[in-house]
Formats: C-alpha cells, structure tokens, sequence
C-alpha cells in the first residue's frame, strides 16, 4: 500500500510541468518577442507563482502598450533589491550595512582574517563601503586602485598575511575592488577564489539589475510611452536577468565545491550527490523543474558547513560536545542561509528534512514515510551511496556491490523502498 501511494506521488510530480507556455501561442501574430518573453518567464520565476493570473497579464492584454508595462512591473516587483541583493543574508538598505554584511559573510565562509569592499559609485573615485571590521573609513592604496582599473587580481606577501585583491566585475563592467587577507601560510584555495570571484560578479550584476529597474521606474511613471520604448525596455532586463541566471548556478556549483574544500572532503562529494540524485529523478522520470530544484538541493545539502570553523574539520583530537553539537547542527545553518538567498528559496525544505528517516526515527521533526518532501529521500538515499564508495578516514572505501546490500538491508527503515529501486536499476 505504501508503495503503491508513493507510485501515486511520482505520478504527481512527473505532471507537475509548467502550463504556461501552452497558453501564449496566440502571441506569436502578434509580436514574436512576445513569445520568447513568456518562455524566459518560465526560466525566471518559480513554478509556484505562474498561475492563471499570471499567464492572464502576459497573453490576454489587448492594448500593447498596458501589455508591455504589466510585464514590466511583474519583473521589477520579482528582481526587486529585496529579492536581487539579499544574497548573503542582509535586510537592511543603508549601504553600509549592506557591504559590511557581505564583507563579514565572505570572511566567515572562508575562514579570512579580514574582508574589505571598495566601490566606485557613478565613476567617482574608490571608497571603503564595508568591512569585516568595525571601521567607518579605510585608506584606499594604490594595489586597491591597480586591482579596479587593470581588472586583475593583485597578490601582495608581507612577513605575516598574503593579501588578494580581487576585481567587482562582470562582463560589462567593474565597479569596485574585494580586498581579503589570510596568514601567510594560508593561501587561499583555489575553490574559495573561484567563490569570491563568483560572488562579485553575481553581485556587480544585481546591482546593474537596479540601475536598470530603477530607469525602467521612472519611464513607467510617464503619461506618454511608446511602445518600442517599453520593448527595449523588456529586451534589457530580460538579457541581463539571463545573465543573473547563469550566475546563480555558477555560484551554486562553486559554493558546493567550497563546502567540499571546507569539509576537508578528498572528492568532490557534494557534485557526486548531486549528480546521482539527477540520475535517480531521471529513472523516476519526475518534471525537469523538480529534477533542477532536487539537483541544487543536493549540491547545497552540507551548505552550512560553509559557516563553521574549519578548525572543527581539521582537529584530530575527539570533539568536545559543544563542536559536536555545532557540527551536527550544520543543515540548520545552512537553511537560515539559503533562506537569504532567494533564489535557492525553494530548496530548503529538501535540505532542511534531508536527515529524515523512512521509519521516522530522523531529525529534525522526525517525519515518517511520504511525510518527508520526495526530493529529500532522493537526496538522502544518494548521499548515503556516495559516502559509502568513498574512501573515508576510518574505512575504505565499499564496492557497488556492498553498497547496495547495506542500503537494501536498510530499506524501509532508513530509505524510501521506491528510491531503492531507481538506484539499484543504475547502479
């Protein structure tokens, strides 16, 4: 019966496609970028929120003009700076708690000494727009100002720090210098560079997106608008929106990767879960949008990691109960994260529930059977097959084989007997 009901689930989740597109062929008579429009909306809001409403305001308007300013105001009111800049955690607006914020999230996600921002704001000259440390003002030397203008990135060694300067760009512009500072004998790993080169340019372009929202503000406000005015309009946003996306998943695979590092992991652990749970949805043949959000899930599943003391990793001696407590409550704070960061919102119940159990003996609500969101038990079960191949530092590492009796053996117990199944028909 339970499996039967899980079946019935599947079933759910494989229909579970967008229906929007169906509804908008009409638009092609019309204006053929009308088309491409309500595609690229699919790529950009959540399933959740398009709706009949929604498609409504896309391909039923009658007047062109009303027709483009709805599909304006729908994409300001979704890329709005709530949404755009809240990518390391701030809520506030004042810009120097904006960039303090994100100086002290980056120096505590990789373990820096200190992190500083300089910005250029309208071309005028670099200032100090936040810091890890508790300073208003901050001299602007002249490896800052050779890092902003050359577009590099500056490397300096003195007898006790490396410090790394790092250009805020993207593929059009750059507007400021990220300045970090680690102990001498402590280089930044290559997966942390990547990260904060990531994170820049992720944030130069959401910065842009509110230039470009605010232009857009003000042209909406006028009586008179011609209609090629609001399309080109449409066309800016939309392509660097496109840009913003691409970012985004670059920033999700590199994050992963810096948790891998951070873990002290020897492979790539967390790309390797990722990888399998996009093989099991696909055997399971759920929707793409459910694939993409399980795929992202797993890649961002020990994301709280990021926020520990690498120390905890590194340290041979037997934990205390404080670190153990702090290290096993690891996916709560890697779901206060991802919260902050809006566009993997709709990952958090698959991380936050990803250490549930089939027979309900898990944490943190110790949810039984279906209870558990499916992409969890995917997630779970994925997680479980690759630690057990992988060579850890008590054990070596299990042949597929072995792999999968321990896993069968635990079925209905630990794992979902349907997920089982997908596993063991490509494993």
């Amino acid at each position: 019966m339970e499996n039967a009901k899980n079946r019935e689930e599947l079933d759910i989740l494989k229909d579970g496609g967008v229906s929007l597109f169906s509804r908008s062929l009409d638009l092609m008579n019309d204006d053929p970028l009308e088309e491409i429009f309500a595609l690229n909306l699919g790529d950009f809001l959540c399933e959740s929120l398009i709706n009949d409403e929604l498609a409504g305001k896309i391909s039923n308007k009658k007047d062109k003009v009303e027709g483009l300013k709805a599909q304006l105001r729908e994409l300001i009111s979704i890329y709005s700076i709530d949404s755009t800049l809240s990518l390391l955690g701030f809520k506030e607006h004042e810009d120097y708690i904006i960039y303090d914020s994100i100086a002290r999230a980056i120096k505590l996600m990789l373990s820096l000494d200190e992190c500083s921002i300089y910005l250029s704001q309208k071309k005028q000259p670099l200032k100090l727009a936040g810091t890890s440390k508790n300073i208003l003002k901050g001299r602007v030397n002249k490896n800052i100002k050779e890092c902003f203008e050359k577009e590099e990135i500056i490397t300096i060694k003195n007898k006790t720090k490396i410090i790394q300067i790092f250009p805020m760009k993207n593929n059009f512009e750059c507007i400021g210098s990220i300045e970090v500072k680690r102990p001498l004998n402590k280089p930044l790993e290559e997966e942390y560079v990547d990260l904060l080169k990531i994170t820049a340019g992720l944030f130069v372009t959401s910065l842009g997106i509110q230039k470009l929202i605010d232009e857009v503000k003000r042209v909406l406000a006028n009586e008179v608008i011609s209609t090629s005015e609001l399309q080109n309009l449409r066309a800016q946003l939309t392509a660097i929106i496109g840009d913003l996306q691409d970012q985004q998943q670059a920033f999700v695979e590199t994050m992963a990767r810096a948790v891998d590092v951070k873990s002290r992991y020897k492979s790539s652990h967390s790309k390797s879960v990722a990888e399998l749970a996009k093989e099991l949805c696909h055997q399971l043949q759920l929707n793409e949008k459910t694939t993409d959000l399980i795929y992202y899930a797993a890649l961002l599943q020990n994301i709280g990691k990021i926020t520990l003391n690498e120390q905890l990793f590194t340290k041979k001696d037997k934990l205390s109960k404080e670190e153990w407590d702090k290290l096993q409550e690891h996916p709560n704070a890697g779901v206060s994260l991802l919260m902050n960061i809006n566009f993997l919102s709709e990952v958090v119940p698959y991380v936050y529930y990803q250490k549930e159990r089939y027979d309900g003996s898990g944490k943190p609500e110790g949810l039984k059977g279906m209870s558990i969101p499916f992409g969890s038990r995917i997630i779970a079960l994925a997680d479980a097959y690759c630690a057990l191949i992988e060579d850890r530092s008590h054990r070596k590492a299990k042949t597929n084989k072995e792999a999968l009796e321990i896993l069968k053996n635990e079925c209905n117990t630990k794992w979902d007997p349907v997920v089982y199944e997908a596993l063991s028909k490509i494993r």
